[in-house]
């Protein structure tokens, strides 16, 4: 059968009307008002959740953080759950099954968002965790589970306000090195700070004992909205993720010498906007076709040099000037780069040669660089027995809801960085996209059906069943 079929047949499947999703609604194992109706209606209730009034905006520790922690609390105790909240804002919630010492599945999300967010980016892996397990508790069998499980909300994947990565899995992961706690956001107001202000006295000590004992932890599953095109080009609402892109954060910083815009000859200027601009262009075109800059040496191998041409993506998101004023001559220009690609050595080639080229430019304009390295996370493949069981618990859902499904499970890579690659410091990681319409995310726009959030949850469902 096509994938375009099933795609017709699946969008079929998501506006049925009158007695057929009536059939499909007496399904005692499709459990669509916890597994739909239920975790959509949690979705846009958290996305109400927000430090700004007419977009959704949560980071770390923000009062919207705090608000929305009390919910997610709420409904793991709506699901059984013994509940916590770390001192980094993580909330816990755990159930210990039928052998409480055994070593347990973490499971979860982010529930910070970036600015200007959709509501289903994290939100989704949280939700469906906690709705999986609301359906094992109201059916007596939460306390059967082979091992414990506990669902995990993290408190900060997306690092909008510290510029640092996974600070809540990282930290349950025990990567972080106590100086995390000394990066400082954009105010000067370090992490320790922070949350001092909110009350929590955070020690080296008290730091290092949130990483969890990898012999405690069998495995970890995160569920997440795919984040680009494929699930929804090839017809399918779920995919099992291969691995995860690697990435680096680097901050620019360039400065020159801060005139009168009307003044200044051309030919006398050390403007750091003019070399910021050629630097970024020349990023562009390093990044578009990474075969005509970089060598086949030590840095970069042959077979990196062609993953790259297949999986590199270099962005640049943020940039600001001082004194940012339209007739002063900027004395400085910071701006940030976002690199990921598959390939390891090919994206440390890639950071080499534009250091390179940064302080090169530099140089030619007779201004200053410099170049900071503010986050790097090498790419994740996960694993393949997780993997395995993550595409049969999708199968088995998305049969329970189309019979006549032939084509396999998707797999494919993830370009986005997730909780997961913190978390595959400390165990094992599976992962399963959930299809969204365009392949839009970090937008308003974001969108999933209905019909393929309650795919989710029961692809969760029969993988928690099957532990």
């Amino acid at each position: 059968m096509s994938s375009l079929f099933f795609f017709l047949l699946f969008c079929l499947l998501s506006s049925l009307s009158g007695s057929e999703t009536a059939d499909l609604e007496k399904r005692d194992d499709l459990f669509p008002q916890i597994l739909r109706d239920e975790a959509v209606a949690r979705l846009y209730e958290l996305s109400k959740v927000s430090d700004a009034s007419g977009y959704l905006e949560r980071t770390f520790f923000s009062p919207a953080s705090m608000r929305a922690i009390d919910v997610i609390q709420k409904w793991m105790e709506d699901a059984g759950l013994r509940t916590w909240v770390d001192q980094m804002g993580n909330v816990h919630g755990r159930v210990d099954g039928a052998n409480a010492n055994d070593a347990a599945l973490l499971i979860g999300s982010h529930m910070d968002t970036v600015v200007d967010a959709g509501m289903f980016d994290g939100a989704l892996g949280i939700v469906s965790a906690i709705s999986a397990l609301k359906v094992m508790h109201e059916n007596g069998k939460l306390q059967k589970l082979r091992r414990p499980v506990e669902v995990i909300a993290f408190s900060d994947e997306e690092g909008v306000r510290f510029q640092t990565t996974f600070l809540g899995s990282g930290a349950v992961a025990g990567i972080l090195p106590a100086t995390t706690m000394e990066i400082s956001d954009k105010r000067d107001v370090t992490i320790k700070d922070f949350l001092k202000e909110n009350s929590i006295e955070i020690t080296e000590e008290s730091f290092s004992k949130l990483k969890y004992d990898p012999e405690s932890v069998w495995g970890y599953v995160e569920v997440h909205i795919e984040q680009g095109p494929v699930l929804e080009q090839v017809g399918f609402p779920l995919g099992v993720v291969k691995g995860i892109a690697g990435q680096t954060r680097l901050k620019v910083t360039v400065r020159g010498s801060q005139g009168h815009a009307g003044t200044v000859p051309m030919s006398m200027r050390q403007d750091p906007m003019a070399a910021a601009a050629e630097q970024i262009v020349v990023l562009e075109s390093l990044c578009k076709h990474p075969e005509e800059f970089l060598s086949y040496d030590a840095h970069c191998s042959d077979s990196s040099a062609k993953s790259l041409s297949s999986s590199l993506v270099c962005t640049v998101g943020e940039i600001s000037t001082w004194p940012s004023a339209s007739n002063v001559i900027p004395g400085q220009v910071t701006y940030t780069v976002d690199i990921r690609a598959i390939d390891d050595l090919g994206r440390e080639a890639v950071i080499y040669d534009l250091s390179n080229r940064i302080y090169q430019i530099c140089d030619k304009r007779s201004v200053s660089c410099i170049v900071e390295h503010k986050h790097d996370a090498r790419a994740v493949i996960c694993d393949s027995d997780m993997s395995s069981q993550l595409k049969s618990a999708a199968y088995s859902a998305l049969k329970k809801m189309e019979d006549d499904i032939q084509d396999e499970v998707p797999t494919l890579m993830s370009g986005a960085g997730h909780d997961a690659m913190a978390i595959s410091h400390l165990t094992k990681v599976g992962m399963l996209f959930v299809r969204c319409r365009g392949g839009i995310s970090h937008s308003p726009q974001e969108h999933v059906l209905d019909n393929d959030v309650w795919a989710a949850g029961l692809a969760t469902l029969s993988f928690l069943e099957n532990l």
